[in-house]
């Protein structure tokens, strides 16, 4: 699958594409929808597909303080916009440039001169341009001037209201990861290479490996029960994790720790993803490390019974 750059010239083969227009983090039910009408259509017409999102997110350039909210790294969108059938993931790179591109350009310079669009697919609350002005009408109607064809797909509406990154996101900080990966269709996961700690989970009998969070959406912190795996060799694990501030040790600081069942090979350098099934408990600080080791113990056989 191709990586395509906004600031640099598209492949040939890549021209008089139908491009799926947002941002997709956590690629949910409502992006699913907007990228399988973009998928659909360019195979009826015998086109690419292309799916596109922002990085770094618009918020973070214009609130560079905001708390971390990423449900997926460039990385897990790819491989998540290649399974829906796309041949090319478009990263705009969010910057003072793009910021400041006014909705005409947007189309004219971008969409149709240097991307060479045939179509665009976008949700019913899409907006672009400098200030946000450009919106559906706008697009349409401009796109129209440039030979671009423009469709929008509504909301996938569930119990009511629209599927959307702000429920997944809301669900996590909950501490409900089985609702989140219904909104999601595959369970919230954190991908990272695994670093050397300080060695606190050997000591009592419960090696993790440390990862750290990153710009990663912050879930409720606390033991979940949790699925692993290895990158590079495709190999599937289970255990108990531990997110947050590790209250039990100091100096608090934020690491995804994962403990997997029966595994006794050499994970640091290497990179996992992290996938969060069941939510366990919250964090909490214990009188003694006997009474710290009891409680893990507890929290894993809960684990194996709910990944069973």
């Amino acid at each position: 699958m191709r990586w395509l750059d906004h600031r640099e010239p598209v492949p040939e083969s890549l021209r008089g594409a139908i491009i799926a227009l947002g941002n997709f983090d956590g690629f949910h039910l409502g992006h699913q929808a907007v990228a399988g009408e973009a998928v659909r259509w360019a195979r009826d017409e015998g086109r690419p597909a292309i799916v596109a999102t922002f990085d770094p997110h618009p918020v973070r350039f214009f609130k560079p303080d905001a708390a971390p909210f990423r449900l997926t790294t460039l990385e897990q969108r790819q491989e998540l916009y290649l399974a829906a059938g796309a041949a090319a993931m478009l990263v705009f790179h969010f910057d003072r440039a793009l910021a400041g591109t006014t909705a005409q350009d947007f189309v004219s310079q971008l969409l149709h001169a240097h991307l060479g669009a045939a179509g665009v697919v976008t949700g019913e609350d899409f907006t672009f341009g400098k200030g946000r002005t450009g919106n559906r009408a706008m697009l349409s109607s401009l796109g129209g001037q440039y030979g671009i064809a423009a469709r929008t797909v509504p909301p996938v509406m569930d119990d009511g209201a629209p599927i959307s990154s702000s429920r997944v996101r809301t669900a996590l900080q909950e501490g409900d990861p089985q609702e989140a990966a219904r909104l999601l269709t595959r369970p919230f996961a954190i991908r990272g290479i695994v670093q050397h700690g300080d060695k606190r989970g050997r000591e009592i009998g419960y090696p993790t490996a440390n990862l750290p969070v990153e710009s990663y959406l912050r879930p409720k912190f606390g033991i979940y029960a949790v699925t692993g795996r290895i990158l590079s060799t495709g190999q599937q694990l289970k255990g108990a994790a531990n997110i947050g501030i590790r209250p039990q040790f100091t100096p608090a600081k934020e690491l995804l720790e994962p403990y997997f069942f029966d595994f006794t090979g050499d994970l640091y350098g290497q990179e996992i993803e992290v996938s969060f099934h069941h939510f366990l408990r919250g964090e909490a600080r214990f009188d003694s490390l006997e009474a710290l080791t009891a409680q893990m113990e507890t929290d894993c056989l809960r684990a194996r019974e709910l990944l069973a």
